[in-house]
């Protein structure tokens, strides 16, 4: 209220054309519809048209699973620019004050932003939903009280939003507990002190930008990925930039490519070049010796269709398969009493039989692990002992001549081929491999 007073005692000496924008979030019932016709009210007393939004912001917050904050911000930010372009008005003003910048800066502080977050909002910059139009913040170096005392003394009525004094919300925590102890305890300018920091951090950071995209105009974009670019004379190489320029770099190339550049992704593929990271469910990012980004989706992993046929001959025997070596052994058997430590290995030798087929996993198996009363696929079986994609497709399982699994390498054997009270001879079945060395 106090920067609509403010423009409007400004316009006519500008020649300003003002047009009020009011949003409601439909968050305080009454309370909301009151802050409304307030706006309103006081737009047609100083002869200036006004425009209205309204959304239900908790209905949006459910749908978008965004905090209440950003998605009030989000739906406020696109009605600004709704009426903006609906009028043709190519700028925005709106009313942050230094308090609001502080407690950005606690905010981004304890979420671990960089130089840039840390420099909070600009004076003037591009509205996050249209960049063509232009949001300026006059007020950001004014306090809130500075802003109480002047409504004050020019009579300017305003209404207070009282969820502002609830605890739920982070911003809220930082403004009603932690800035009033740091005031009281440690610095009592606090405000100065922060923003002349968000001055220097802000300043810092946009040197960092500058020579990043210098750099990126100077050594060029074109060219496939991985076939790194000789910089010209006197041009570093990506290697030999500062680190906070190579992670600049970096982000930009992220977001060039619609990828968020979160710390530890910039970090995993600043120090090693070449090497492809995770960067969505089915998405993976590298970049080469010259700071490009690569993505790439990964291909599904083949079925492997080697096998080995194996028959169980005489009392004992090996065999090698799939980088794996196994033993087995057939003994006459008279009860599960003194058994093997390690029933995972042992079998009725009778229900496997005489051959059996050494193997990867293959489209349609099915498998009844041990303990189980059915069947399952052993594919919907490997997502539920969370076995990576890849290594589905690596694991040897052990099957009987008619197909039936009993053995899946490094997991639970199958429940028909189980030693039980009826069993005259047991297999033992042992294996030995890169993996299972690791696992003991």
């Amino acid at each position: 209220m106090v920067l609509l007073h403010l423009l409007h005692e400004l316009s006519a000496r500008q020649q300003w054309q003002l047009t009020v924008a009011h949003f409601n979030h439909r968050l305080r019932g009454r309370s909301s519809d009151a802050d409304e016709k307030l706006v309103g009210k006081t737009a047609a007393a100083m002869g200036l048209s006004a425009v209205v939004g309204r959304a239900d912001v908790k209905r949006f917050t459910g749908k978008s699973k965004l905090s209440i904050e950003m998605a009030a911000r989000k739906l406020r930010h696109e009605f600004f620019t709704r009426a903006a372009k609906q009028r043709g008005i190519p700028t925005v003003v709106l009313a942050h004050h230094a308090d609001d910048q502080v407690e950005l800066f606690f905010l981004r502080l304890l979420r671990g932003a960089g130089g840039e977050g840390l420099a909070g909002m600009k004076w003037s910059a591009p509205s996050p939903v249209d960049g063509a139009l232009t949001l300026v913040r006059p007020l950001l170096d004014v306090t809130k009280a500075e802003l109480r005392e002047f409504a004050r003394e020019n009579k300017i009525r305003f209404r207070e939003d009282a969820t502002n004094a609830l605890l739920a919300a982070p911003r809220n925590r930082i403004r009603n507990e932690l800035l009033p102890l740091l005031r009281k305890k440690y610095q009592p300018g606090l405000a100065k002190t922060v923003l002349r920091l968000m001055g220097i951090a802000g300043a810092e950071a946009e040197f960092v930008s500058q020579t990043a995209r210098r750099w990126l105009k100077e050594t060029g974009r074109n060219g496939p990925p991985g076939r790194p670019r000789t910089p010209r004379r006197g041009v570093p190489a990506f290697a030999n930039l500062p680190v906070a320029v190579q992670r600049k770099v970096l982000q930009i190339g992220l977001a060039e490519t619609g990828v968020i550049s979160e710390f530890e992704l910039v970090e995993q593929l600043r120090e090693a070049p070449g090497k492809f990271v995770s960067v969505g469910s089915n998405l993976s990012a590298a970049r080469d010796g010259a700071g490009r980004i690569e993505l790439r989706s990964p291909s599904a992993p083949a079925f492997n269709a080697s096998e080995l046929k194996l028959k169980l001959q005489g009392r004992s025997g090996q065999a090698g398969f799939g980088g794996l070596k196994f033993r087995w052994a057939v003994r006459s058997f008279s009860g599960l009493r003194g058994r093997s430590p390690h029933p995972a290995e042992f079998f009725d030798a009778d229900k496997i039989g005489g051959q059996i087929m050494l193997r990867h996993w293959r489209p349609g198996d099915r498998f009844q692990p041990i303990g189980s009363k059915s069947a399952v696929k052993l594919q919907d079986w490997f997502v539920n002992q969370k076995v990576p994609r890849a290594r589905r497709h690596q694991l040897v399982v052990a099957a009987t001549e008619s197909g039936g699994i009993f053995w899946i390498e490094g997991l639970r054997i199958g429940e028909h081929f189980k030693l039980t009270a009826q069993t005259k001879r047991r297999l033992t079945w042992r294996w030995q491999g890169i993996e299972m060395k690791k696992r003991r």
